[in-house]
């Protein structure tokens, strides 16, 4: 029985010792589409760094997804809610956050924003919509994300 024992500690603790280095990466934000069921674009997934966001600090919104079609131009809307708030809106030229054209397959969109220092802590949702040069919607998603607190010392 003790070797038993002994045989299951060994076997079981370099699982869960893995176990413990991969979960953080295992928590992936999750995305959900909009409203229709079929987009041009897809995402399969959004990575956020830092997470949570810092106030007055560069965080960078990286989704990667894949094309049934190719894209030569676009747009990017950004709207950002707080506790069910719409709070900002922006739009960016595709081309600007990620390389055009996009072809049918694979790519990344990658969009580094530092948020105002005042800006409040707590759990934010953005939705986003990419449209082509004839504002046909590709894609919509919304995700959530988390603003922490800042730093309370100032860079000189």
């Amino acid at each position: 029985m003790e070797k038993v024992a002994v045989h299951l500690k060994t076997t079981l603790l370099p699982f869960f010792a893995i176990s413990l280095i991969l979960l953080p990466l295992l928590q992936a934000t999750s995305v959900r589409y909009c409203d229709r069921k079929f987009y041009p674009v897809k995402v399969h997934g959004v990575d956020i760094s830092p997470d949570p966001v810092v106030s007055g600090n560069p965080a960078t919104f990286t989704i990667s997804a894949s094309a049934d079609q190719a894209i030569s131009s676009g747009k990017l809307v950004i709207d950002v809610s707080y506790f069910g708030v719409h709070v900002h809106k922006e739009t960016h030229d595709l081309c600007e956050e990620a390389s055009c054209p996009i072809a049918v397959g694979d790519f990344v969109l990658s969009h580094t924003q530092t948020l105002p220092g005042f800006t409040p802590p707590g759990l934010y949702t953005l939705k986003m919509t990419l449209e082509d040069e004839r504002n046909q919607q590709l894609t919509c998603i919304s995700f959530s994300f988390k603003i922490g607190l800042g730093s309370s010392v100032s860079d000189s």
